[in-house]
């Protein structure tokens, strides 16, 4: 098996993976980073979302080995010290999930375009969740979760 060097949450981390193993299976069963969570495994409802270089990466159909070099931030590693990251904290606020398994990847879809995008509209923030999947239907929490996460970011 590989030996890949993986930069996660700021921590260097050696692990090995299979050739055909995805990222998502290197956070949750090696790294026990359990926050992306395995939905459909086609790249088609988010929950596995991380950031790979600060952009929305699908983790489920990410091969580890295409991780190798790249910066990786998982839902937790968004917090600094002790602080929750300014869209964590509106998810809160405007508690915008319920079973909060798409929780992760909604925030990290957040986060992503709020770092190209500091006021997105509302049609943009609809178009940037586009593809994750909320089965209890938060859908409207969620938008002003983003909303209210971007008055709050520092410019």
């Amino acid at each position: 098996m590989p030996l890949l060097d993986l930069s996660v949450n700021g921590q260097s981390r050696k692990v090995e993976a299979d050739d055909n193993e995805t990222l998502l299976s290197v956070l949750r069963n090696r790294l026990d980073l359990t926050g992306a969570k395995y939905g459909c495994g086609e790249a088609q409802c988010g929950a596995c979302a991380v950031l790979m270089d600060g952009e929305l990466a699908l983790s489920c159909v990410t091969p580890a080995a295409g991780a190798a070099g790249r910066k990786i931030v998982t839902i937790e590693g968004l917090a600094k010290r002790g602080n929750l990251h300014p869209v964590q904290q509106a998810f809160l606020d405007s508690a915008a999930f319920q079973c909060g398994y798409c929780t992760p990847g909604m925030i990290l879809a957040a986060v992503a375009l709020l770092h190209s995008k500091p006021k997105p509209s509302e049609a943009e923030t609809k178009d940037a969740l586009d593809g994750h999947i909320c089965r209890c239907g938060a859908y409207p929490r969620i938008v002003e979760a983003v909303r209210m996460a971007s008055a709050r970011m520092p410019r």
